[in-house]
């Protein structure tokens, strides 16, 4: 319809035309995504309306410059607050309550409150939690977790062992294998607690990739800077997850008004600490299986790096294309040069620096 307004094709309508189109053709649209229409008109001070910024909003993308056209902007938008309004149910209060756990601006909330349909559901997290942890360690393995002492624990293709580095998919797999049921829980519930609210905020793509990155950075960083260790354990993945939530909530205090979020952030960070202590405390304790040495821990600090460079950038905007963004290049251009950085050095430093390392399991 605009292509009528639009003879020389622009990419431009004026805002008289385009208010009475949209006078002519509002009944059609989501009476929210109406009001939003009719503030993008009254915040333009040039006098036209840019056909991407239609584009965007229809399809639930949010652009730079749609973003600050809102914002400027009078906004038709309702002014109560989200949180103030009453008779919803149920699922309707959970995607308030995620919405108020995830999102510093309140018009990023009812954003997401009105166009949220649960379809696709938080698949990842989910799958990634009960099928990967507990169907495979319960199933294949015939136990949920492998202790530090347990014969089998070494004596497994999924987790990262420095003799066997050449095997790519360890550096992924040990995910799978945790080194104690404590390891196991605190994981799981950090994973469930934190993942999943922000999958169904952000997306599996974006989810899935943050973590995936945490866990890559893990591995890598114990091949780097714990070259004798073996990793084990999903901390890295809830690490770069957990680490950018909590990262985000800082850098927009003001505006999270998810409740009793200072004691929120103290009970994750005592949690990351227990489990972060435990693992250093494991790392120095006697081997049951001497000259290897317990896990090392340095997976959970590549996490926490992946998760306040990558994660902090995915996390901080909302229905917006990351590659409009500087930062994100910024920092992935980093993490792809760790990650070239620590593949040769896999190849070379380990005969360049005659290290003994334990023999393969």
């Amino acid at each position: 319809l605009l292509s009528q307004f639009d003879p020389d094709n622009t990419g431009y309508i004026s805002t008289e035309k385009f208010r009475s189109l949209l006078q002519r053709h509002g009944s059609e649209l989501d009476p929210h995504k109406l009001e939003v229409l009719l503030a993008l008109a009254d915040s333009n001070s040039e006098g036209r309306i840019c056909y991407q910024d239609f584009v965007n909003l229809m399809s639930n993308k949010r652009s730079n410059s749609f973003r600050q056209a809102i914002l400027q902007g009078n906004r038709r938008l309702c002014s109560k607050a989200l949180l103030e309004e009453t008779g919803l149910s149920l699922s309707q209060r959970l995607i308030r309550h995620v919405a108020y756990e995830t999102l510093p601006r309140e018009i990023d909330r009812k954003w997401y409150y009105d166009s949220y349909t649960c379809c696709p559901p938080p698949w990842f997290m989910i799958t990634i939690t009960i099928v990967a942890f507990f169907l495979y360690n319960g199933v294949v393995l015939d136990r949920f977790v492998l202790q530090v002492s347990h014969p089998l624990y070494l004596k497994n293709a999924l987790l990262y062992h420095p003799q066997l580095r050449a095997q790519a998919w360890r550096y992924l797999t040990y995910i799978f294998v945790h080194a104690g049921i404590e390891h196991l829980g605190l994981n799981v519930v950090l994973q469930l607690l934190v993942g999943v609210p922000l999958e169904m905020v952000h997306g599996a793509a974006r989810i899935s990739f943050v973590y995936v990155a945490g866990v890559v950075a893990g591995s890598l960083a114990v091949s780097v800077a714990d070259m004798t260790a073996p990793v084990v354990g999903s901390s890295g993945g809830v690490y770069a997850l957990v680490s950018a939530h909590l990262a985000n909530i800082v850098m927009n205090w003001s505006g999270m008004k998810c409740q009793f979020k200072l004691l929120r952030m103290a009970v994750a960070l005592i949690c990351m600490s227990f489990e972060f202590g435990r693992a250093v405390w494991l790392r120095f304790h006697p081997s049951a299986y001497p000259p290897c040495p317990h896990p090392s821990f340095m997976a959970h600090l590549g996490g926490v790096m992946v998760g306040i460079t990558l994660g902090v950038i995915i996390l901080r905007n909302y229905e917006q294309r990351l590659q409009d963004q500087t930062l994100w290049w910024i920092f992935l251009s980093i993490y792809v040069i760790f990650v070239l950085f620590a593949i040769f050095w896999n190849i070379f430093a380990y005969s360049l620096l005659d290290l003994k390392l334990p023999p393969p399991p």
